[in-house]
């Protein structure tokens, strides 16, 4: 298949890769550094087990208009970072191009093609002006839930940390052959990809740790097993769960595992800095209003108070204020002896 990867990130980087290896005709579409770098040497993949490989035969090109009708498009940039390729990734549609998105926390097309009281109403805190929906149409999205953890470590070279896990799912439940022939392209490669009839619980799912987990990381600077470890912190992003738990039963969402055991499995992660964290001190934007915003918005929908959130979320607001007025990001050091 030709397939499009709309950013060379941890998570674009990793399916890209691994698609090229598995023999797919695949165009990474990106910028900067990592455009010279896959340009020059293609894409370099670190395995969990510490094995190298590299993915020459892949194309690289900030040009979507000679990147040309793809059979699937996969959007692997944050939430945030969606609106800046809009105007552009109609190029890559041919009449049946299908749209794969990985972006965490509630999407754009949440309400699409999902029935009920909201059916068809924008969430604002990631698509404000209603660009999204117009240049995306909800007909062409494939929901995606990306449960692996990997990190960028230099231009053009990604490490697989953990897990290989990427449901799928039509937008109304449907058990279409468009989302059987990509998830059976994503096994080829060796990601499992189970398709499911409800892609909004697998997005609650995941959420439910990252609304708490990403913003108590980048405010402590605490990795996953620090955060789990300690009482207070603990308690805390537990409290935040709940919140979100009460939200989501609003809008008929049911989780299939319990708090304990959500947090159990972040912490089994171990060391591992969560996005956000790894944005703040890289001075990148954290992805806030995704990950937690949605969440506050969909609260107010539902008339549902949220009282633990809305603190994590403005302390949030404030650091990345912070970050832009100083132009940088914000990392711990070691201190210097007196």
């Amino acid at each position: 298949m030709k397939i499009a990867v709309i950013g060379a990130g941890a998570i674009g980087g990793l399916v890209g890769a691994r698609l090229a290896l598995a023999g797919e005709d695949v165009t990474f579409l990106v910028r900067g550094a990592n455009l010279e770098a896959i340009r020059n040497r293609g894409i370099r993949l670190i395995e969990a087990c510490g094995q190298v490989q590299v993915a020459a035969r892949v194309r690289a090109t900030n040009d979507y208009a000679a990147a040309g009708p793809q059979d699937i498009v996969i959007v692997a940039l944050k939430a945030h970072q969606v609106v800046d390729v809009a105007d552009d990734i109609g190029h890559l549609f041919g009449p049946e191009t299908v749209v794969v998105t990985m972006q965490n926390g509630i999407p754009f097309w949440y309400f699409h093609r999902h029935g009920g009281a909201f059916e068809g109403r924008p969430v604002l805190s990631v698509d404000p002006a209603g660009v999204l929906a117009q240049r995306i149409p909800p007909g062409r999205i494939l929901g995606c839930v990306v449960y692996p953890a990997a990190e960028l470590v230099s231009p053009g070279a990604i490490r697989h940390i953990e897990g290989n896990r990427f449901p799928l799912g039509e937008l109304d439940g449907s058990s279409s052959a468009r989302a059987r022939a990509v998830a059976a392209c994503f096994e080829h490669a060796g990601l499992k990809a189970p398709v499911l009839e409800n892609i909004r619980a697998e997005i609650w799912l995941k959420l439910w740790g990252n609304l708490s987990f990403n913003p108590i990381s980048a405010l402590s600077h605490s990795t996953l097993v620090d955060i789990c470890q300690h009482p207070l912190a603990r308690n805390l992003a537990a409290n935040m769960m709940r919140e979100a738990e009460d939200v989501a039963a609003k809008l008929g969402i049911a989780f299939r595992v319990t708090l304990d055991r959500r947090i159990e499995g972040a912490e089994k992660i171990g060391k591992h800095k969560t996005s956000m964290l790894q944005d703040v001190e890289a001075g990148r934007g954290p992805e806030i209003d995704a990950l937690v915003g949605s969440v506050i918005e969909l609260a107010r929908l539902t008339d549902t108070p949220t009282p633990h959130i809305d603190s994590a979320y403005a302390l949030v607001k404030l650091l990345e204020q912070a970050m832009v007025q100083a132009r940088g990001g914000v990392r711990l050091q070691k201190a210097v002896a007196a």
